[in-house]
């Protein structure tokens, strides 16, 4: 399964479908009619589940805090209720942006003539610049350049979100890290650079490389956990 969200001016999102083991790709522009109401700027549209996971995901591609959707066809409180939820944990703990990304996700749910409007509150752990620096790569085979790249530039962290991750990746992840090491001389600290994968289950879809702190020969190689 492939999963990611370019945040540009289109953004590629991967949407969810009822099924969590049923992913497709659809390109989304962001003033796009299907996505946005018309007559309210700033306001989303959803008609079913998968639209829901879309808008937010789309969302947090802006680092939008707050937004109001307008859900169609949700005649059942209650089943409203359950797939919002089932939603915003499917983002949080499923995807790669919003496991990265987004530390909560709240809504307040009102009964509307025709439909139900939600207002949204997204809590972040990482800054617009952070989403906004998130590299893109089809694969991991180029995970070594971009390292090499990202600390010839000085960087202290790198954010690579995977389109295909295969069976290999973890191994490919290791492979480029002790390259890197060993062209530094740094052969002994194996947990340099540090590597955080998102989301935590399932397939890999977002790596996260902390360079910093550097080690250097008597230093013990540790390195900061990613932020809470």
């Amino acid at each position: 399964m492939m999963r990611k969200v370019l945040c540009t001016l289109c953004v590629c999102t991967l949407l969810s479908g009822c099924s969590l083991l049923e992913r497709q790709y659809v390109t989304v522009e962001p003033h796009s009619g299907k996505f946005w109401e018309s007559e309210a700027a700033g306001t989303l549209r959803a008609e079913n589940y998968q639209d829901i996971v879309n808008d937010i995901l789309l969302l947090i591609a802006q680092r939008r805090e707050t937004a109001t959707l307008r859900l169609y066809h949700f005649d059942d409180d209650v089943t409203l209720s359950d797939r919002l939820e089932q939603a915003t944990m499917e983002i949080q703990q499923q995807t790669p942006l919003g496991s990265y990304a987004v530390s909560y996700i709240a809504s307040v749910s009102q009964a509307q003539r025709g439909y139900h409007e939600i207002k949204l509150q997204i809590g972040y752990r990482r800054t617009a610049e952070e989403i906004q620096a998130i590299v893109n790569a089809t694969s991991t085979e180029a995970l070594y350049t971009l390292l090499r790249n990202a600390l010839d530039r000085n960087q202290e962290e790198l954010a690579v979100r995977i389109g295909y991750w295969g069976a290999s990746g973890e191994a490919r992840v290791q492979e480029a890290k002790a390259r890197l090491r060993e062209e530094e001389g740094l052969s002994d600290f194996p947990d340099w650079p540090e590597a955080f994968y998102y989301p935590e289950q399932g397939t890999v879809g977002l790596v996260e490389f902390r360079l910093a702190p550097r080690p250097v020969p008597g230093d013990t190689g540790g390195g900061e956990a990613p932020p809470a």
